[in-house]
């Protein structure tokens, strides 16, 4: 998608008059959620429609959040953007470089006259999604972070306890092959976010330059150090006896655990939902492995999932509803809610305190895993999040060249230079192209 395009689409957009307004003033909302996530989409905006009788949010599934994004560029481009899009983290770059295509959030609370205070959302949440200076640019959403599920029953037979450490984690996948799980030992989803970018945070080693490409879109990559290039060549040769069996780019492969066959399993702490309805034995969640040896580490984790953006070229009148339905979003009780029946994280530290004081936690401590892992450290430079252009297309040459690894062709050392030379250039030509 070449934003320069973007932008030009959003020109368009912004210069359309608004049209009449109704009545009921009509926001409509694009998403991606499927499922049960889905179903507590459909609820927010029922329970926000039925509250007051201004405005009517309009809840539409557009497909996965690739899908949703090309549509709503789709949409820039016709000139009927929608009020709100759902985009998932790693579209922010693309977003906040489309100058004029959004308005952001902590301005439309502003000039909506709607009370808003940034410091009210958890910072490990909220920074990812902020200027340097804490404007909020997008309204977090639905938050999850990367977490290791384990399979209680299979570790029981096998003897096992549950790991902490890598170097755990590859023992007792060794123990758990033997055991009866042939095929995968231990697995994961989402091989870039688990293998790269939460690796590199959770251990406070750079990804790339400008905090990760947060202070600056001039950033470079820089995950072909020690520490990532000796997780991949440990993957590499655990993949040999299918101690570790890769499974895929995205999370296609997570009914290898609710199945039972992989019986450790790193992936998103939003999984809890299918994990839930699936899993025919005892599960929980625990925090990512981490190499003892690297200094410091664990350090904290960084988040997954996706934001609403607010688009522009609207009437001050449909932003006011906009402004109103995200003030509805926030709140407590809505909040609690959301965390409880999705596994999403609760956004704001009011949410969080309630459901700890609620004793949310104590039967289903693991949904607590992933706020404790946000939280573990204070953020540093390597670890507050990261924000680097066209990272779709990034992510799926990182795996390109992983998969390249992991089938023998390269060794871990050249397949993650690559990665990084491949990656680079594809900045360097986003830069050239973005809207400062």
């Amino acid at each position: 998608m070449a934003l320069r395009h973007f932008g030009a689409a959003f020109a368009v957009a912004v210069g359309m008059a608004a049209s009449p307004a109704l009545a009921v003033t009509e926001i409509q909302w694009w998403h991606a959620m499927t499922g049960a996530n889905n179903d507590v989409i459909v609820k927010l905006a029922g329970d926000f429609n039925s509250a007051q009788s201004d405005y009517k949010v309009v809840p539409t599934y557009k497909g996965n959040y690739a899908d949703t994004m090309n549509a709503g560029i789709a949409a820039f481009r016709a000139g009927n953007a929608p009020h709100i899009m759902q985009v998932f983290e790693v579209g922010t770059a693309t977003m906040m470089a489309a100058t004029g295509a959004v308005k952001p959030v902590y301005k439309l609370m502003q000039d909506a006259g709607e009370k808003f205070d940034p410091k009210a959302y958890l910072p490990a949440i909220t920074g990812y999604y902020s200027t340097s200076k804490g404007e909020m640019l997008s309204f977090p959403f639905n938050s999850s972070s990367t977490v290791m599920w384990v399979n209680l029953d299979a570790l029981k037979k096998a003897n096992v306890e549950i790991p902490k450490t890598w170097p755990e984690v590859f023992d007792a996948a060794k123990k758990l092959k033997a055991a009866g799980h042939a095929t995968c030992g231990f697995s994961n989803s989402w091989v870039t976010w688990v293998n790269l970018e939460q690796l590199s945070a959770w251990h406070n080693v750079p990804l790339a330059s400008k905090a990760n490409g947060l202070d600056g879109f001039d950033t470079v990559l820089s995950f072909n150090g020690p520490l990532q290039v000796k997780h991949l060549q440990n993957l590499v040769e655990l993949q040999k006896d299918k101690t570790y069996d890769y499974a895929g780019r995205t999370n296609t492969g997570e009914g290898r655990f609710t199945s039972g066959e992989c019986p450790l399993y790193l992936t998103s702490s939003a999984f809890f939902g299918n994990v839930k309805a699936q899993a025919k034995f005892a599960f929980t969640a625990v925090p990512m492995p981490y190499y003892p040896d690297a200094k410091g580490a664990p350090q904290n984790s960084i988040i997954g999932g996706a934001s609403l953006w607010v688009m522009g070229g609207k009437s001050a009148d449909e932003y006011k509803g906009v402004a109103k339905f995200l003030t509805f979003l926030s709140d407590t009780d809505r909040q609690v809610f959301i965390h409880k029946s999705s596994g999403y994280l609760p956004i704001t530290k009011a949410a969080y305190d309630k459901a700890k004081a609620e004793g949310f936690y104590k039967d289903q401590p693991y949904l607590e895993t992933p706020l404790l892992e946000l939280t573990n450290k204070e953020p540093t430079e390597n670890s507050r999040g990261l924000r680097l252009g066209n990272m779709v297309q990034l992510r799926d040459v990182w795996a390109e060249e992983i998969e390249q690894a992991l089938a023998g062709k390269k060794t871990a050392k050249q397949a993650l230079d690559a990665a990084v030379e491949r990656g680079n250039t594809m900045l360097r030509q986003f830069e050239k192209t973005a809207v400062k």
